[in-house]
């Protein structure tokens, strides 16, 4: 399965629903398996970089196939000269904050859903709910 635009519409729209729920703006972005962008999205008002932040959070999760929170967890806290190694590797595309999750098909995973503008724990709920749409 790959992540095509109807399936990207309907993970942005869950995710702004849930932002919304929450009274917060967020932005959204999905990418496929190669970390390409296939839909962004920014909610009215918000500032203008969290959607370069939200397809960083998405890259980052599809690139090194983990949740982004797990990444600053794991490997970005406890070695961040490590993590400063990958952000020059990868042009400043990988980014240390929780809100990106891949998205699975089976055990398979197929792009990922990164958000921005909430808490971090916030983004993650959003993101959740909109891969709770596939």
């Amino acid at each position: 399965m790959n992540v095509t635009l109807k399936a990207a519409q309907k993970i942005v729209d869950a995710a702004i629903q849930k932002a919304e729920s929450l009274g917060i703006r967020v932005a959204v972005a999905v990418v496929d398996a190669g970390g390409h962008v296939i839909l962004k999205a920014r909610m009215d008002g918000l500032w203008f970089l969290t959607t370069d932040i939200c397809e960083g959070k998405a890259y980052t999760a599809v690139a090194l196939q983990r949740p982004t929170e797990q990444f600053v967890a794991n490997v970005a806290t406890p070695r961040p000269q490590f993590y400063t190694g990958l952000a020059a590797l990868s042009d400043g595309k990988i980014i240390a904050a929780g809100g990106g999750i891949p998205i699975k098909q089976g055990d398979e995973i197929v792009g990922a859903v990164g958000i921005s503008g909430g808490t971090p724990e916030q983004d993650i709920e959003c993101a959740t709910a909109g891969i709770a749409t596939l």
